[in-house]
């Protein structure tokens, strides 16, 4: 079983290596932001109170993430025999370490976090973008600004506590999308 962490401001390709990972390893994709727009988009007490964080550009709380994550893993484990793709979770050290337990407490564990490093700029184009084609009321300019600036602030010392366990490897993510995926193939690889 191959458990990968996908990490990387919003819009930096997260999304996109974790299509290309589900058809080659055929691991089983969570991601957290679609498992949250699922709930806004069918009302639910969650979506309601996820979309009061979401359009403000702040992050889910800890306690109510966790829940969520161990309710899909539960859920499809025997669809995940070859492993997870953990998209958009974890954001901040304590979801790492209660992931690490969550895992753990089911016999698995993390091989590898694969971080897509992409600038500021070509991120706020990308998302501009992305909000024109699909509607979504976060991907405005200010909001994006705001999720940059807090995924700078919150979610990037994630790197340094992976890092320190030898789990963390950075990939370029612009340019040739075949180089990127090649880049993240090979450190899912070398991980197993």
């Amino acid at each position: 079983m191959i458990n990968v962490v996908i990490f990387g401001a919003p819009g930096s390709g997260k999304g996109t290596q974790s299509a290309f990972m589900i058809e080659h390893y055929g691991l089983y994709h969570i991601s957290t932001g679609d498992v949250l727009r699922d709930h806004i988009s069918r009302k639910t007490e969650l979506g309601e109170i996820a979309r009061s964080y979401i359009d403000k550009g702040n992050l889910i709380p800890d306690d109510l993430m966790i829940d969520i994550l161990a309710s899909v893993i539960d859920e499809h484990r025997s669809d995940a025999s070859k492993g997870f793709i953990f998209d958009g979770f974890p954001r901040t050290i304590a979801q790492a370490e209660a992931m690490d337990k969550l895992l753990a407490d089911r016999g698995m564990r993390l091989n590898c976090v694969v971080g897509l490093d992409v600038p500021d700029e070509i991120l706020i184009e990308r998302l501009v973008n992305r909000g024109k084609e699909s509607g979504r009321s976060d991907d405005n300019p200010e909001t994006i600004r705001d999720r940059i600036a807090l995924y700078y602030k919150v979610t990037s010392p994630l790197k340094d506590y992976y890092c320190r366990r030898g789990l963390f490897h950075s990939v370029k993510g612009w340019g040739d999308i075949d180089l990127i995926t090649a880049g993240v193939w090979k450190i899912i690889d070398d991980s197993k």
